[in-house]
């Protein structure tokens, strides 16, 4: 019998009082909580700079992170309880109070809400008895919404327990809930699994590939090892030479030269230099580096280390966004696959390089590098003020580079094939290919490798989506541009229409201003770090007078309102996020204007309060059926 076994069969027989008993169990809870700390802490070599892993471990074992967990993390690893408590505050998969049992996260992000969202979620509402952002009463199921999770060519998906359910439907809510109430391991609820390694043992996942349309860089049969093997023949100069010869620009959005980022920290000063590569993916509509992570973790990794060759690196992360852990054991297999091939550690006996797995908490602004880097250093994912840019001053302060998933997988291939094929392909000043993720309203949405220089309406075209019946197309997510259909001959090209990857396809049933500009404003309010004034409070504005046009009430002066502010927040902030939060508004307004017009009435003033809805509650109470005069 357990000790609280025990206890509990010790009051029955009269041996202890109430009060003797609920001490014992208080003390004990308290012992274990303290040596699962102690225990967790040790796991990370007391390493302050590891506490998002902490944090997690603990938000794991415990279904929190309570202030006494708080209290006692930051003693054991001597810093002071402000420095946990502002990093377990900061991330979405931290919480203070249990999460449930079985914690539900259902994305309802736009594209997750045009494909059924709402009535997901109603579903587990109904079948539950709990609502959105509560727990049940017996602890049991907790459910919450969350912006995004890398799943929008299969929406409506949601995460329980960290496993990922895609394409949810009525009849599948009801089988997952019924297992939840059965005590079921949610993994054994994954009842089908998804294409190539999704199927893999390490990774058991039912998440489907969608590789709709192969290219001839990253898609293209390949050689595990061809390209770190040319590279550590080659001076580390003659390697960045040789990514400058290739032109390739950053993939993640930004489209800085990749050569002249690791020239830079090449040069920099300093005893130790970084590689990181940024898997933040948290873009909405974005999911194409969950594909190549999951098929071509060989050439993401390869990259790394060849980046880390030329720029005198020995230690590289791969920051991944919390939504993919359901890949971590399958990762770390092939990190340890390529040590024993002498491509990792020791690397073919030339130098030394390896890589660790930092994992985020869900906080899209850390996908921005310097946000990326505060977080991997176990604090708030705020952005840092620049310069100093990473390359001079970036992880622990010293020279880093930070790339994207496809931006070091191409490197792969640069390094293969040689800069001046990859030169090549695309126009002539977005060399290469580019990753594209379709979502939306087509009939195949999935991920497509295309050379750059495609128009839009190629692009539509491939995907299935009937441009006669598409009133939109969202290029690079929220904080890029929406563009109509007289704007479809335009070309898919940094020098044009850049994007990181994102697109989603928006069809003429929908609403365009609630169900796709509102959606987004909402995001872009909640995930803003909070730092900048503009970006707390000036994101808020916009959203509550862009809910006032669409509810009617709005006049032509709010439209005015909304093109001034979108300007000035967009002037005023420090990072890419904010500078780009009102996007869903500023482009809209540029490409739909009639929209907006349609909704306002031209007149001074019009009062938005509603007289019946203020009193409806309180003529309820007493029964009473109000009169208004006009």
């Amino acid at each position: 019998m357990s000790c609280l076994a025990f206890l509990h069969s010790a009051i029955f027989v009269n041996q202890l009082t109430i009060d003797k008993y609920l001490l014992i169990i208080t003390k004990l809870e308290i012992d274990f909580m303290e040596a699962t700390l102690q225990k967790i802490v040790e796991k990370y070599g007391k390493d302050s700079a590891r506490l998002m892993d902490i944090l997690y471990d603990v938000q794991v074992e415990f279904n929190c992170v309570s202030d006494k967990a708080v209290e006692k993390l930051a003693e054991l690893l001597n810093i002071s309880e402000v420095d946990v408590e502002q990093t377990r505050s900061f991330y979405h998969f931290f919480s203070k109070r249990p999460a449930g049992k079985y914690s539900v996260y259902l994305n309802n992000s736009a594209v997750a809400v045009m494909m059924g969202a709402n009535e997901i979620a109603k579903t587990f509402e109904q079948e539950t008895g709990v609502k959105f952002g509560e727990v049940a009463a017996d602890g049991s199921i907790g459910l919450h919404m969350t912006a995004d999770i890398g799943m929008n060519d299969q929406e409506p998906a949601a995460l329980i327990n960290g496993v990922v359910f895609t394409s949810l439907n009525a009849t599948k809510v009801k089988e997952l809930v019924a297992g939840m109430k059965a005590g079921k391991n949610v993994q054994d609820m994954v009842t089908s699994f998804g294409d190539g390694n999704n199927a893999n043992e390490l990774m058991k996942t039912m998440v489907k590939n969608n590789i709709m349309n192969d290219g001839p860089v990253l898609f293209n049969p390949y050689e595990v090892g061809v390209g770190l093997k040319k590279a550590v023949e080659m001076d580390p100069k003659a390697i960045i030479n040789e990514v400058k010869t290739s032109a390739i620009r950053g993939r993640g959005g930004a489209g800085f030269p990749t050569g002249m980022k690791w020239d830079f920290c090449s040069q920099a000063a300093g005893d130790k230099k970084y590689v990181v590569c940024n898997a933040d993916e948290g873009e909405p509509g974005t999911f194409k580096d969950r594909v190549l992570l999951t098929e071509k973790a060989e050439m993401l990794f390869e990259g790394m280390a060849i980046g880390g060759y030329a720029v005198g690196a020995d230690e590289g992360i791969l920051y991944l966004r919390a939504e993919y852990r359901y890949m971590q054991k399958f990762l770390e297999n092939v990190l340890a696959q390529m040590r024993s091939k002498n491509m990792l550690g020791n690397v073919m006996g030339k130098f030394k390089f390896d890589i660790r797995i930092q994992f985020g908490a869900g906080a899209y602004v850390c996908g921005e590098e310097t946000a990326l880097i505060e977080s991997a250093e176990g604090k708030r994912g705020e952005p840092r003020n620049k310069p100093p840019f990473p390359v001079q001053h970036g992880y622990m302060n010293k020279p880093t580079i930070v790339n994207n998933v496809e931006t070091f997988c191409a490197v792969s291939r640069i390094m293969e094939k040689g800069g001046a094929w990859y030169k090549a392909i695309g126009t002539a000043e977005s060399s290469g290919t580019k990753l594209l993720s379709i979502s939306g309203d087509c009939a195949k949405p999935g991920v497509y490798e295309v050379v750059w220089g495609m128009t839009v309406k190629e692009m539509l075209a491939l995907c299935g989506a009937d441009v006669a019946k598409t009133q939109a197309v969202q290029i690079a997510g929220p904080s890029g541009v929406c563009i109509n259909p007289s704007q479809f001959d335009r070309k898919i090209a940094i020098e044009d229409l850049p994007t990181g990857g994102s697109m989603i396809v928006v069809g003429n049933q929908r609403n365009l201003l609630k169900d796709l500009s509102l959606n987004f404003m909402e995001f872009m309010m909640d995930e803003s770090c909070g730092s900048c004034a503009p970006c707390r409070a000036l994101n808020v504005i916009l959203k509550e007078k862009l809910e006032k046009v669409i509810s009617g009430k709005g006049i032509t002066k709010d439209i005015a309102d909304l093109e001034e502010w979108s300007n000035t927040l967009s002037k005023t902030t420090r990072c890419g996020l904010g500078q780009t939060s009102s996007n869903p508004i500023a482009t809209t307004l540029k490409n739909f204007r009639n929209k907006y017009e349609e909704l306002v009435k031209d007149v001074d003033y019009q009062s938005e309060f509603d007289m019946a809805a203020s009193v409806k509650d309180s003529c309820a109470i007493v029964g009473r059926t109000p009169k208004f005069h006009h």
